[in-house]
Formats: structure tokens, C-alpha cells, sequence
């Protein structure tokens, strides 16, 4: 059984036919495609899940399908096939929940074509055993997601979108081109699995250092990260199906990257500061903006970007296997948002409005943030004791969550007596801090065998945790206490700018030559 090759790398395969059907049938009501389609990626996840299986009882090897110096070929372990069940789960549940949406739509069958192609591409690129296979399933992705956002190609706005998603993704494109051939220059192989060997044994020089960078700037593009976010707040004008289909390895692809070739970026203290940088800024300032949308699908793109920049900073810190959990769990939360936004807006409509917000004290905010602070020390000294010691990112991550626990519960219950503020919060914190910890045991336990452990922290890695732990404190600190400061004539002018994202978004179009859009009849 050990030379069995894993069923989850068939996953791709087993859209071709009906890709291959839907490319003749690319007009309205295009008969039994519909189904088949739903049918073709429900054989997609079950390949996926039965290799995941398969992984995890047997050790399946990967799957070459071209020798030579730029080899492709697929891989089989524990993460890419979890990623690859993930992906599969996600992309059915779509692909099904498309056959009502778009039903009737005069070009229903070339958006099946498209779906399909692209979850091909993605179970593709999760899976790649080389950089040149993942190079050629990123472009493909990229190729075929503008051809989803261009759906409907008279509005100007989906116009817009498809052209800057086409310049940033490309452009990550281009970088993981340049990062193949730096890498190949010093090691001389591709191979993802002998890359790691590689530089343990020469140390990744001038050539590694800056191919380690190139993956980093190729992820934080991928990942729509700060500044270069704006085109992930314009995909709301495709159809809502592809912005559920965005999280099955699409927005999360750079996150797939990094932990792909985590020991490699985890050999450069450099990439990692900046993974740190650039996600704790991206996820600070996507929390920011999204705080202040009104509309549903653009607030939950804003939350994807400030996710996505959490998961940059899990990198960072070399919390892989949390990163990894990260993907799956926002993976499936945010295309569950994305499918059931326009319930969600209608069970809004008919709730009763809420009176005045209540305003919190400064004394109330400190002792729920101190509190919570407290119950989470204890809880990690109890987990030390039975499970070992816990790394420093690991703790400094989880103080971050409970910082973001405290601040909804003082916010939430700011009209509360003291003594139920005091009772929540406990309750809340006491939950947050064993599941994280449980949760973050497990997948080190699962996953933690294939990944790197996080690196000790050096005199610049602490500085890189202590400003991210004040960084997420004073902002969770200053959200808990906005309605003290929320009708002051300044507040009311940020609250403009950041609902405009900093106006980055416009800086982004006129870099790129603005755009001329015209409308076809």
C-alpha cells in the first residue's frame, strides 16, 4: 500500500470531462451540465478526502509526470492533502449552490467551464511538487478568475476589477518566476521537497536570500495585502459564487506558498520580520476599514484582508501549523459568509433597531482587559505543565486573541453592571484561551511533524513580538472605548477616510494608468 499512489493527487483530473462538456455548452440552460458539474466536484472532494485518508494511515508518494530540471509533478503529504480536502469541500459546496444561482444566465455554461477550470488549477497548485507546476496552476488560476470577474463585462466596475486583480496577481506571478530562477541558480533543483535539504546543507546565500524574498513578495500580493488590496474590495461584482470560490485557495494561495516553503523562508530572518510587518499592518488596518462598511459583501471582503494579514503575521512568527489552521477554519467560515450574505441582510432588515450605544468607562475597559490577560496566563502556565512549554509567538499570538475577546466583550456589554462585565469577560476569556490552546496543540500535533518549529527569538524577532502584541492591544483598547470619543469632529473625518480605505485604492488605479472603460452592447 505504501507504493500506492495518493487518490487525493486524481482530485484535478476528475473535473477534465466535464470542463471539457461545458466548454460545448457555453450558452443558457445548457442542459444536464449543471448536475454534472455538482457531480464532477463532488468526485473532486471525495478523491480529495480519500487521499487525506490515505496520507495519514499510509506514506503515498508523489506523482511525477515530467522528468528533467524543471519537473512537474505533484506531491503527497498531510498538509497538501488537507488543504487539497479543504479545497475540494469548498468548491463543490459552490459549485451546487451555482446551480440555482445561475440558472438561467445567458452565459451559464461558460461559467461552470470557468468554475470548474479554476478549482482544477487551484487542487493543482495546493498539491505542486515543483515550482514550475505551481507557476503554471497560479497563471492558470489567475487567467481564468478574470474571466469570472469579467462575467458580466458591460459594468465598468467589473471591468476595473478584473484589470487591477490581473496586474497584482500577474505580478506574483512574475515573482515566483523570478524566485524558481534564483533558487535553481543556487541549489539546482526545484523539487520543494529538496529544496529545504538544499539549503540546510549550503546555507541559502545571495541567490536563496533574494529567491526567499521574491516568495514573500509573491505571497503578500497573492494575499492581497497592504497597499496592493484594493482589487480583492471590487470582486463583489462578479457573482457572489466566485467570491466563495475565493477562499477555496485563491486569496489564501500566498498563505499556501509560504508554508509550502517554510523551511526555506524560515532560514531567512529577513522575510520573516517583513511577513511580520506586512501582516500585522494589513490585518490592522483591513479590522480598521471594515469597521466602517455598510454594505455586507464589501465588509466581508475588508474582513478577508485583515484575515489574510493575520495570516501573514502567523508566518512570521513560524506558527505553520496555526497558519495552517488559520486557512481551513477562515476558508470555511468566510465562504459560508459570502453564500448566505443576502439571507444575512434580510435578517438584519427585521431586527428591531437598537437604542443609544452605550458608553463604556476607562476603569471598566482596564479591568476587563487586565482580567482577561490574567485568565490566559493561567491557562497557558496549565498547558505547559501538561503538554510542554509553549514557544514565545505562540503566547504572544494568543494574547493578541484575547485582547480581541476583551475588547467585544467591553464593548458589548459597556450598560452592564460591573460585576456581569466582570462574569462575561472571565467566561469568554477562560473559552478563547482553552480552545486556542487545544486547537493549537492538535495542529501541531497533526502537522507539526511535516512543519518547521518556531526559530528561538533572537534580540530583533522579540522586538518584532513585543510591537505586535502593543500594536493589536492598543488598537483592541482604543475600539473598546470608541463611543467615548466617537462624536468628537475628528473622529467623525476618520471615520470618512477609512471608509475610503485611505483613498490607497485610488493611489492603486492611478499608478497603473487609471482606467478606459467601455461599455459593450
Amino acid at each position: 500500500m505504501s507504493d500506492a499512489i495518493a487518490l487525493t493527487l486524481f482530485a484535478p483530473l476528475a473535473l477534465v470531462p466535464v470542463i471539457l462538456l461545458a466548454l460545448a455548452r457555453p450558452g443558457r440552460r445548457p442542459g444536464s451540465l449543471p448536475r454534472w458539474s455538482e457531480g464532477a466536484a463532488l468526485t473532486a472532494f471525495a478523491l480529495a478526502l480519500a487521499g487525506l485518508i490515505q496520507t495519514a494511515l499510509f506514506s503515498s508518494p508523489g506523482l511525477a509526470m515530467l522528468e528533467g530540471p524543471f519537473a512537474l509533478g505533484l506531491r503527497s503529504d498531510l498538509v497538501s492533502a488537507s488543504v487539497a480536502t479543504l479545497v475540494g469541500f469548498i468548491g463543490w459546496i459552490v459549485i451546487r449552490y451555482s446551480r440555482t444561482y445561475l440558472d438561467g444566465e445567458a452565459r451559464e455554461g461558460a461559467f461552470h467551464a470557468l468554475m470548474l477550470t479554476t478549482l482544477a488549477a487551484v487542487l493543482v497548485f495546493v498539491q505542486a511538487g515543483t515550482l514550475p507546476t505551481m507557476i503554471l496552476a497560479a497563471i492558470t488560476v489567475g487567467l481564468t478568475l478574470k474571466r469570472l470577474l469579467l462575467f458580466y463585462p458591460d459594468r465598468p466596475e467589473a471591468q476595473r476589477a478584473a484589470t487591477k486583480f490581473g496586474a497584482v496577481w500577474h505580478t506574483g506571478d512574475v515573482m515566483l518566476v523570478i524566485a524558481a530562477g534564483l533558487l535553481f541558480a543556487r541549489f539546482g533543483t526545484l523539487d520543494v521537497t529538496a529544496l529545504p535539504a538544499a539549503a540546510a546543507a549550503t546555507g541559502l546565500g545571495l541567490a536563496g536570500t533574494l529567491g526567499v524574498a521574491a516568495i514573500v513578495v509573491a505571497a503578500a500580493l497573492k494575499t492581497a495585502a497592504f497597499p496592493l488590496h484594493g482589487w480583492l474590495t471590487e470582486v463583489m461584482e462578479a457573482p457572489t459564487p466566485v467570491s466563495a470560490l475565493l477562499h477555496a485557495g485563491i486569496i489564501n494561495s500566498g498563505g499556501v506558498l509560504l508554508i509550502t516553503a517554510a523551511p526555506l523562508v524560515q532560514a531567512s530572518t529577513g522575510a520573516m520580520v517583513a511577513l511580520v510587518l506586512i501582516g500585522g499592518l494589513t490585518a490592522l488596518f483591513g479590522a480598521a476599514v471594515m469597521l466602517t462598511q455598510s454594505a455586507i459583501k464589501t465588509a466581508l471582503a475588508w474582513s478577508t484582508i485583515s484575515q489574510m494579514g493575520f495570516m501573514l503575521l502567523q508566518c512570521g512568527l513560524g506558527l505553520w501549523t496555526l497558519a495552517l489552521l488559520h486557512i481551513i477554519a477562515h476558508s470555511l467560515y468566510k465562504a459560508h459568509a459570502f453564500l448566505s450574505s443576502g439571507g444575512a441582510v434580510a435578517e438584519v432588515a427585521n431586527i428591531r433597531r437598537p437604542g443609544p450605544v452605550a458608553v463604556p468607562s476607562v476603569a471598566a475597559v482596564l479591568k476587563s482587559f487586565a482580567l482577561a490577560l490574567a485568565i490566559f496566563a493561567a491557562i497557558a502556565g496549565a498547558f505547559t505543565a501538561v503538554f510542554g512549554p509553549k514557544s514565545p509567538q505562540a503566547l504572544a499570538l494568543g494574547a493578541i486573541l484575547i485582547f480581541g475577546v476583551a475588547y467585544l466583550v467591553a464593548q458589548g456589554l459597556a450598560d452592564r453592571a460591573p460585576v456581569a462585565l466582570t462574569k462575561r469577560t472571565a467566561g469568554a476569556a477562560l473559552a478563547a484561551a482553552i480552545g486556542y490552546f487545544s486547537f493549537q496543540t492538535l495542529a501541531q500535533a497533526i502537522w507539526g511533524p511535516i512543519l518547521p518549529t518556531p526559530p528561538m527569538p533572537g534580540e530583533l524577532e522579540w522586538a518584532m513580538l513585543v510591537i505586535a502584541v502593543a500594536s493589536f492591544g492598543l488598537v483592541a483598547f482604543a475600539q473598546a472605548l470608541f463611543p467615548l470619543w466617537a462624536h468628537h469632529p475628528a473622529t467623525a473625518g476618520l471615520r470618512v477616510h477609512l471608509a475610503n480605505g485611505l483613498y490607497l485604492n485610488a493611489l492603486l488605479d492611478r499608478a497603473i494608468g487609471g482606467f478606459r472603460t467601455t461599455t459593450t452592447r
